[in-house]
């Protein structure tokens, strides 16, 4: 029984190693895989043989997306099709994660499963697309959405994620801008792939949102680090408009974990427990 996970190295891929640390576990990094690239999976599927697949290669330069589409729809919607389709073929669970992105924000209140997509991105269109294609050529599959993602491992990919970016513009003693009207819930990646077990183990498969619980924005969310970690920078709130992203992003994209819930699993940490947490492993590092 082997667990292969795709994108090693990142924030989440490292705490789903340690997650799945009991089973015989294959971690592929970027250079030892190149998800695009339809030869090399279908030989790493044929060479190792998961039974379990745990997928977090991803495009997620956001805005960076909006200047190269067609990269962004050949990692995160084509290659996830060959992947889904590789895995079919020896009969694979596969673990696929997606984003908050794929809503447009406009519900403002948390979204269900159940609810429509409206994707404002090139980055969220490309996400969604993946997301279909794990569905429609899987039937063993768990499709799972998160929001506002930090680790101890950061984000190689994005430089670090928002909480190390923080407290870094912090020690640096600079003027320090945060979005206030974009509300989203931050997410813990350990506790994230805490619960990826524990779901996994169900084989009740299907498309799931899993984040901590409650909500801010980023702005609120900068203002729990900076309080929780003793810090008092130069900060100040702007707005999504006046800060000039090329990509558009959900005014409100709140998960709510209703599938996670109807299971008895939604036990998951509000944000500002998880984020003290974080912060208190991270000064024993």
């Amino acid at each position: 029984m082997t667990t292969l996970v795709i994108g090693a190295g990142g924030q989440l891929a490292t705490e789903l190693e340690e997650a799945f640390k009991d089973r015989r576990l294959v971690a592929l990094r970027h250079n030892d895989l190149e998800v695009t690239d339809w030869a090399q999976v279908r030989e790493a599927f044929d060479t190792y043989r998961p039974d379990l697949v745990l997928n977090t290669a991803a495009y997620h330069r956001v805005d960076e997306c909006e200047d190269f589409p067609e990269r962004a729809f050949a990692v995160n919607a084509v290659a996830i099709r060959n992947l889904a389709i590789a895995a079919k073929e020896i009969g694979a669970v596969v673990v696929h994660f997606s984003t908050d992105y794929v809503f447009d924000g406009r519900l403002r209140c948390p979204y269900r499963e159940i609810d429509l997509p409206g994707p404002l991105s090139v980055y969220a269109a490309s996400k969604l697309a993946g997301e279909y294609f794990v569905r429609a050529i899987l039937e063993r599959y768990f499709v799972i959405r998160t929001c506002g993602l930090y680790g101890n491992a950061g984000s190689r990919e994005k430089g670090g994620n928002f909480v190390e970016m923080m407290l870094r513009l912090a020690t640096e003693g600079r003027e320090i801008r945060v979005v206030g009207d974009q509300v989203l819930t931050p997410t813990s990646a350990r506790e994230l792939a805490r619960k990826t077990r524990q779901l996994v183990e169900t084989g009740q498969y299907g498309l799931y949102h899993i984040t901590n619980n409650g909500e801010c924005s980023w702005y609120q969310f900068a203002q729990a680090i900076f309080e929780l970690a003793g810090l008092r920078p130069r900060l100040s709130e702007t707005t999504s408009a006046a800060y000039g992203s090329r990509a558009n992003r959900p005014a409100y994209s709140v998960l709510d974990n209703a599938k996670l819930r109807s299971l008895g699993l939604d036990d998951l940490r509000d944000w500002r427990e998880a984020l003290k947490e974080y912060l208190a492993n991270r000064e024993q590092r």
